[in-house]
């Protein structure tokens, strides 16, 4: 071969090469295929280990939020990938079925009317939703009482109890109060089901002695309540129905990390663009404080 110092050198045509190696060219081409396995295989088994980590935390992912946390951890991926990889390796949550929460409505209390139905909204602290659901221990079930807000999806309140009462409802509201005191609570409208805890004189004195506005679902449809209803199946897939919870303690304590450490801090929200709740409440911030700035 002649080497010119301008130019590389030419490339030696496929037959010459197989010829000089002594195989063939179907040899060739398989041996290439297999190299090309081999490296696929090489980069989906980083990718595989990858997910088992995110698994570990966030049990209850789906493809797409798979995919959208392996590329906040630098992996280049697709969704059509991620499904393969998960489905070849086993890794797609097989769901249990959901229990409706059914709610005692059967009462003489006064009843508000719905506020939320149609409304548009889109800021933090305009509607809080609240509801309550069960957690079933070893020997006994357990409630659980929510606070959420409804445009950043954050879970400002809660409380565990022994008892489907007002008093656990008020534990919540009183959390969500408190972590939301120094924030601009005029307009907040509070929507919950018709159960006897949300439409008792006392909790409804305590939204009114805060100048909150009262909401209620309608009689027999539970889509009113939408939001704390996917909050539950969300807690129940991704936390509870994976643990055996034996005491009052134990399901108080993987409750209390999920809700603050994983669902609030990290899990990520399609409706937020695939941010956490306080991800999401922080960039609001920021915005408003850009928009402070211009203005000034």
């Amino acid at each position: 071969m002649i080497w010119d110092n301008q130019r590389s050198p030419a490339p030696i045509p496929l037959k010459a090469s197989t010829r000089l190696l002594g195989v063939s060219k179907s040899g060739y081409y398989a041996w290439q295929k297999r190299n090309r396995h081999d490296s696929r295989k090489a980069r989906d088994r980083q990718v595989v280990e990858e997910m088992m980590k995110i698994i570990h935390e966030f049990p209850g992912y789906g493809y797409r939020r798979m995919t959208y946390q392996l590329r906040r951890h630098g992996y280049v991926v697709n969704h059509k990938r991620v499904l393969r990889l998960m489905r070849e390796n086993n890794l797609l949550f097989r769901r249990k079925k959901f229990s409706p929460i059914t709610t005692d409505s059967a009462h003489n209390n006064p009843v508000y009317p719905n506020l939320v139905r149609g409304l548009d909204i889109d800021r933090p602290n305009q509607v809080w939703a609240a509801d309550f659901t069960y957690i079933q221990l070893d020997k006994e079930y357990v409630y659980l009482a929510v606070e959420l807000d409804v445009h950043t999806r954050n879970c400002i309140g809660w409380s565990l109890s022994r008892s489907l009462s007002t008093e656990t409802a008020l534990d919540a509201l009183q959390m969500a109060l408190y972590n939301r005191q120094d924030e601009n609570l005029s307009s907040l409208i509070h929507h919950s089901d018709r159960g006897t805890q949300y439409t008792s004189f006392a909790f409804t004195e305590c939204l009114r002695n805060h100048g909150i506005q009262i909401s209620n679902s309608r009689k027999g449809n539970p889509y009113d309540n939408a939001y704390a209803e996917s909050f539950f199946k969300t807690l129940k897939y991704e936390e509870v129905y994976l643990n055996e919870y034996e005491t009052f303690e134990d399901a108080w304590d993987n409750i209390q990390a999920f809700i603050e450490d994983v669902y609030n801090s990290k899990r990520m929200h399609s409706a937020l663009g695939y941010l956490s709740p306080i991800e999401f409440e922080q960039k609001l911030k920021e915005k408003q404080q850009e928009e402070l700035y211009t203005v000034a």
